[in-house]
């Protein structure tokens, strides 16, 4: 397969619906310690452009990780072999040379519609599916990652109806709920960032009640901070529910082309009883919609309806509100340095929320 790929200045970067792939989340990954790079790329019936983050890690390694792209996917078939082609080219231009490169990718698993079907609960075990990705490779170099660095498996509702019609298309019981919220005095309402610590003190409340892994608060700022040197359209979006004074859950949305991403969320273990998290998530929804957006994508999800994934709580909560599953393929590595990457490698196995 041949391909063409030259660097271009991030701010270069095309208009995109994936938040991750915009010259916005290059300043958010900056102000982070990473270093932003933009290439475009041809190769025969595709082309595109891609942001690469890389980022040296003391004196031992450095890695480079490619968020939610390429956007640009060929054929499923074809996935490995493009994945290789690229990989191959990058390096040339990546100094210094990465132990490995991770793609989070964003393209349609190769077991999707058979998840879909009902025909299996998930994607196979990690050996056989590197089988598929690297047939018709050289190297059969591409390994599955340990820990997906976004959700592989998100639950997307169409905002393209009118407000009628996407709540009729919801269960019964999360429409009741919506409607639940405001007879009772629920507000939502878009705050300024000098609500954010009220928001990452709910959060980090709402962790420990799950335990779910703990974002510092420097990653929430630089959410906010990187907004000003952003040339493109990307939003953020900091939502409340609330009665009187009582915040009841927040919501960290994002908006890039015609997509609304609800990136964190957080919620009160007080009146629960009068469903702030339905609110805000219909507040999210209508923002979005008042915005251009076509599609709000709700996050996490188990695949399926099954009880023993550690998602079904999401996805129990989530499905209720009239969408669809997406199953995504994930992320992939390309090892450069195999010694490396492999003790990397068992570092992520110890620590599943990873290491980069």
């Amino acid at each position: 397969m041949k391909l063409d790929l030259r660097p271009k200045d991030v701010y270069g970067l095309l208009p995109t619906d994936i938040l991750f792939q915009t010259s916005y989340w290059s300043q958010v990954k900056s102000r982070l310690g990473w270093k932003a790079l933009a290439f475009d790329f041809s190769t025969p019936g595709l082309n595109g452009d891609i942001l690469v983050l890389t980022k040296s890690f003391g004196n031992e390694f450095s890695a480079a990780y490619v968020p939610q792209g390429p956007e640009y996917a060929p054929e499923p078939d074809d996935y490995g072999l493009f994945l290789e082609t690229l990989s191959g080219t990058m390096v040339r231009h990546l100094d210094p040379t990465p132990a490995f490169i991770r793609y989070d990718l964003p393209w349609e698993s190769h077991y999707a519609r058979d998840i879909a079907r009902g025909e299996r609960s998930g994607p196979p075990e990690a050996r056989l599916w590197e089988l598929r990705m690297n047939f018709g490779t050289e190297s059969w170099n591409l390994k599955k990652a340990i820990t997906n660095m976004t959700f592989a498996d998100t639950y997307v509702v169409d905002l393209s109806r009118p407000e009628e019609k996407i709540l009729q298309a919801m269960k019964p019981k999360t429409r009741y709920n919506i409607r639940l919220a405001k007879k009772r005095g629920v507000r939502v309402f878009t705050a300024s960032v000098e609500m954010l610590p009220a928001f990452y003190d709910l959060y980090r409340k709402t962790a420990a009640r799950n335990g779910f892994y703990l974002c510092e608060y420097e990653y929430f700022l630089a959410l906010f901070s990187a907004l000003g040197c952003d040339p493109d359209s990307s939003e953020v979006h900091l939502l409340f529910a609330a009665q009187e004074e009582d915040l009841l859950a927040g919501a960290i949305i994002t908006i890039s082309g015609r997509t609304a991403t609800y990136l964190f969320g957080a919620s009160s273990s007080e009146k629960r009883n009068l469903m702030g998290p339905y609110a805000v998530h219909w507040g999210g929804m209508r923002l979005a919609r008042s915005r251009g957006c076509r599609t709000y994508d709700m996050g996490a999800v188990s695949p399926t309806e099954d009880p023993a994934h550690p998602f079904f709580g999401l996805y129990r909560f989530k499905t209720g509100f009239g969408g669809k599953i997406v199953h995504r393929t994930g992320s992939w590595d390309y090892p450069l340095d195999h010694d490396t990457y492999n003790t990397f490698r068992n570092s992520e196995v110890l620590n599943r929320d990873g290491a980069i």
